[in-house]
């Protein structure tokens, strides 16, 4: 008799080569940027006019015409984070807005890649379509999964499967690449315990604080007796060394068992209630920000760090 399992490990073996198959066929044809729209262009709703609107803005806008695929990464983050906390607020407008500006992304990242003649939005959503469908054989095939623990080992399965596939297209899988996307602060925390779970660990915070130290004494020496020239013409380097002490007081909050995200969150919020304190103040003695200097400033800094500590 058959076993059911390994006839279903054969399915969807051959329905991945089918996958790739399609995705290798559909990369042989000759990508084409979609072409400007002409006129003034109105909010229709359908996505051929969006595209057509997007290479319309590739064409004539120079900010635009200044971006590139790396370039964008900082705004598809940022648009994430904002969609996020529009959820959070659930204002439908909002929401919209926020879920529009990450469909921005995709298309300007579509768009450009387009551009470079190696796939478009299509291929984007042929691929994203056999992955759900692949992925969901309880859902479209014949498969009993009967419940929520068996769809996720079935998951897993797949997943398997998917990563032997990049691997057969020489792209091996290692062992810290099971850190999710997210935040540098997210991903560096996240790194450094796949890497102390592997033994690349020191045993205490002693050793983690020491390499703080020695990173801020190499940010320091990139620094202190720089001209303003000195620095920019090495900013690079600089920035390299920056990261290596923000990625050094990360394992310091991991050591501690602390998240480095929402500490950092704690810190921007504490900031963003005493800069509103000064507004305020500012605004109660008829003064605006502008027109005040930094020692006003950080007097009433101060006292909006009393405050703090009355409430």
């Amino acid at each position: 008799m058959n076993d059911p399992k390994n006839m279903n490990d054969q399915k969807h073996a051959s329905n991945q080569k089918k996958s790739d198959s399609v995705i290798n066929n559909n990369q042989q044809d000759k990508i084409t940027a979609p072409a400007p729209v002409q006129r003034t262009p109105t909010a229709s709703g359908e996505l051929a006019d969006l595209l057509g609107l997007m290479a319309r803005l590739r064409a004539d806008c120079p900010w635009d015409q200044k971006q590139s695929n790396h370039s964008l990464i900082p705004y598809a983050i940022e648009e994430a984070y904002e969609l996020g906390e529009a959820v959070q607020t659930d204002d439908d407008e909002d929401i919209k807005g926020e879920l529009g500006d990450v469909l921005l992304q995709v298309v300007f990242h579509c768009q450009l890649y387009a551009e470079q003649g190696r796939f478009d939005i299509s291929d984007v959503i042929t691929t994203l379509q056999q992955k759900l469908i692949r992925r969901h054989p309880h859902v479209f095939e014949a498969e009993n999964l009967k419940d929520e623990a068996a769809v996720k080992v079935r998951w897993n399965e797949i997943k398997a499967e998917e990563n032997q596939a990049r691997e057969a297209r020489g792209k091996p899988r290692r062992r810290l690449d099971v850190t999710k996307a997210g935040s540098a602060l997210m991903q560096a925390q996240d790194i450094q315990k796949q890497a102390s779970k592997l033994g690349f660990d020191w045993d205490g915070i002693s050793g983690a604080l020491d390499k703080l130290d020695e990173e801020v004494a190499e940010l320091k020496a990139e620094l202190i007796n720089k001209s303003k020239d000195e620095i920019k013409a090495n900013i690079r380097e600089i920035e390299k060394e920056l990261g290596d002490c923000m990625f050094a007081l990360v394992n310091v909050a991991r050591k501690l068992n602390l998240d480095a995200e929402a500490a950092t969150l704690t810190c921007v919020h504490k900031f963003k209630s005493r800069f509103g304190y000064i507004e305020a103040q500012l605004e109660a003695a008829g003064k605006r920000l502008e027109d005040s200097n930094l020692i006003q400033m950080d007097t009433l800094w101060e006292e909006a760090k009393q405050h703090e500590r009355l409430q």
